[in-house]
């Protein structure tokens, strides 16, 4: 039985968690270029653990200059097995108030300057994003959050907007017209990237703000959302903690076969891959690049 390495993708109050054994930062190199931060690896209750905070620490990054690439690569190259991803996020649901977590299940993407695959004119390949979310890891967390009486609700779509700005009132309307859940600026193509490296991935969207389609929060300002953020991290590092210990050090794979995706999505012929971008995916695709 392989060995749980779980990584978590968040900011910065989500890793200063009590009981993390033999922590250390460590600096990783990605042939995509620098990643948010280094890596914080440590071990939580017998559970290998590696911290990325997202935007970098003291948060630098924009949501639009996060190297996501390079980010899912380090996280591969390390060994991560699962991905948490930890997120601040607007509602648009009444039932879903500031200080509620959503694992969401399903996204729709509306980002448009970013780089979302890490193959290409090349080496091309196409992995299914049916079902983006892992459950395994998803009712881990929810069971998790319950047990830690955090306000929750599984399942429900995450709109990712490019930002920064916020959302216009006609936006929000619109997204609310679709019948999504939430609205952040970071889940993709995070959840894309980590598809394609075959690593099962799950997102805990924490609510900050109504966005601005809330006749009572029709402005959402920054200090606003980090008077519930300071709120929503502390709750978060129970979370990661409780999800450490039930998924435990022993690994189970993802019932959706996530760690096997690269196995019917090349579509390039061999001999024509492109060796530069063959080296480039040692990490991501070295399982079936090996072969």
């Amino acid at each position: 039985m392989s060995k749980t390495k779980l990584g978590i993708i968040g900011g910065s109050g989500v890793y200063d968690i009590d009981g993390l054994k033999d922590s250390r930062w460590q600096k990783v190199e990605s042939p995509w270029g620098e990643p948010s931060d280094e890596l914080l690896t440590g071990t939580l209750d017998g559970v290998d653990m590696v911290f990325l905070p997202r935007h970098g620490r003291g948060h630098v990054h924009s949501p639009t200059t996060i190297n996501y690439r390079a980010n899912i690569d380090v996280l591969k190259r390390v060994g991560v097995t699962d991905i948490i991803s930890v997120s601040a996020c607007g509602s648009f649901k009444e039932e879903l108030p500031p200080g509620h977590f959503v694992i969401a299940d399903q996204f729709i993407d509306r980002t448009h300057a970013r780089e979302k695959t890490f193959f290409g004119d090349g080496f091309v390949a196409h992995v299914s994003m049916a079902h983006p979310v892992c459950p395994k890891i998803a009712d881990a967390l929810y069971d998790a959050a319950r047990e830690a009486n955090i306000a929750v609700t599984k399942g429900g779509t995450y709109l990712a907007m490019e930002g920064p700005q916020f959302s216009s009132l006609a936006e929000s309307n619109l997204y609310r017209s679709w019948g999504c859940s939430v609205i952040g600026m970071t889940a993709m193509p995070e959840a894309k990237l980590a598809r394609e490296a075959e690593i099962p991935y799950a997102i805990v969207a924490m609510v900050t703000d109504y966005d601005c389609w809330h006749p009572d929060h029709d402005h959402v300002t920054v200090d606003q959302v980090i008077k519930v953020l300071v709120g929503n991290a502390e709750n978060a590092r129970t979370l990661v903690k409780r999800v450490a210990a039930k998924l435990g050090p022993d690994r189970t794979p993802s019932p959706l076969g996530i760690e096997h995706v690269l196995d019917t999505a090349l579509i390039t012929a061999p001999e024509k891959r492109d060796p530069a971008m063959f080296k480039k995916l040692d990490a991501i695709a070295g399982r079936v690049l090996k072969k």
